[in-house]
């Protein structure tokens, strides 16, 4: 998780299904929207950043076992 940094106001836009479930969870959790968001957003950037990193290891293993592959796909 990011350390503590000072909020920033913005506005966007969002389906409004989506936003009412947004409050209800926020609701739910005893948490505000803001804080819900944030770490939605925290998560979604931390796996955004993995993805291309497990993309190049998957590349080289299927390089590198390529031939024992295609024999199993026999």
């Amino acid at each position: 998780m990011m350390t503590f940094m000072p909020s920033v106001k913005f506005s966007s836009k969002m389906d409004s299904k989506v936003l009412k479930s947004l409050r209800a969870h926020a609701e739910r959790e005893g948490r505000t929207i803001s804080a819900v968001l944030t770490a939605a957003a925290e998560e979604y950037l931390e796996r955004a950043a993995i993805r291309p990193a497990f993309r190049k290891a998957a590349r080289e293993v299927l390089d590198e076992h390529a031939e024992l592959l295609q024999r199993l796909a026999r």
